[in-house]
């Protein structure tokens, strides 16, 4: 067995967008592009308002917070819960307290096929 770390510790500080008290730690990414990413979001924090460059799944495992698109209504996400955002879209991710999220980026994301949507 090997042990490995993707806690806030062993990120990076996201910089660009107008960011804030963010930080990604990368997990992997595979050969067909395919990337997968852990956003520690602290107090405040946020990953400013960006076009997404292929489809992207940010499913949030701890805290909560909110997300939203291109009309910039926000909307309240938590434990549980995921958006997803379609190449070219722009969004933006924030939260009040801290919020930890997965994210799986790459051509061919197609959560609609596996997960249930929430009722907007």
């Amino acid at each position: 067995m090997q042990l490995f770390r993707f806690d806030q510790l062993a990120g990076r500080t996201i910089d660009r967008f107008d960011s804030v008290n963010a930080t990604i730690s990368r997990i992997m990414r595979t050969p067909g592009s395919v990337q997968i990413g852990c956003i520690h979001l602290g107090e405040a924090g946020v990953v400013g308002y960006h076009p997404a460059v292929c489809p992207q799944l940010f499913l949030v495992v701890n805290g909560e917070g909110w997300v939203c698109d291109e009309d910039q209504k926000r909307v309240r996400v938590g434990p549980g819960q995921a958006a997803f955002w379609t190449t070219g879209e722009g969004h933006e991710s924030g939260s009040e307290a801290g919020m930890t999220a997965i994210i799986i980026e790459g051509e061919g994301l197609d959560p609609a096929s596996f997960m249930p949507q929430i009722d907007s």
